[in-house]
Parts: C-alpha cells; structure tokens; sequence
C-alpha cells in the first residue's frame, strides 16, 4: 500500500463527509486506504460514515483522546509507506495524490 490518509473527527459531519468525499476521488489512481478515526462526536458523524463510506476504516473512539493520541491510533492502523493526515474540514483536488505520488 502507498499511501495511508488520516482523518481525525470530533462532531464535524458535514465537513468530514466532503473531506472524505474529495479523498477517495483523489486516491482513485493510488493504491491506499482511509482511515477516519472519530473522537467520541455527538454528532451523527459515525453513522453518516457507516452509511455513505462503508469500505473506509471507521475508528470509534469511546472517549475524546485529543489532537495527538487520535491522530496516533489512526497512524498505528495505517498500512501505507506514506501517511497524510488531514483535518477534516479538508477539500483535497482530485488530481493531488497523483502529482505528489509522481514526485516520490
């Protein structure tokens, strides 16, 4: 796998629904994967994503662990040669993960 894309959420649905959107159209050309770790939202974050992204990795945190320690368990999980970690509220042009894939 080339590239692992991060994605740390805590109650942004409508954000992390396009971020994660706009990823996989960027990785259509690339062999990676995304993971999307959530940090306990109250939102409907995690059904959203069940629902609409159901080959993404959803990781559910019981607790919000922070900025650090969420982005950590998603790197831990991450099976790519390269990591990108993304806010969520994130829009990634289609054609980027290519032009980067093409530099390395």
């Amino acid at each position: 796998m080339q590239l692992s894309v991060i994605i740390l959420n805590y109650n942004v649905r409508y954000f992390l629904e396009q971020c994660v959107f706009s990823v996989q159209k960027a990785l259509e050309d690339i062999d990676g994967e995304i993971i999307v770790i959530d940090n306990n939202s109250s939102d409907d974050s995690c059904a959203m994503m069940k629902e609409k992204f159901p080959n993404v990795k959803l990781i559910e945190n019981k607790e919000n662990s922070g900025f650090p320690k969420g982005n950590n368990i998603g790197v831990a999980k991450a099976k790519g040669k390269y990591l990108c970690i993304l806010n969520p509220d994130t829009v990634v042009a289609e054609n980027k993960f290519c032009t980067l894939n093409s530099a390395l």
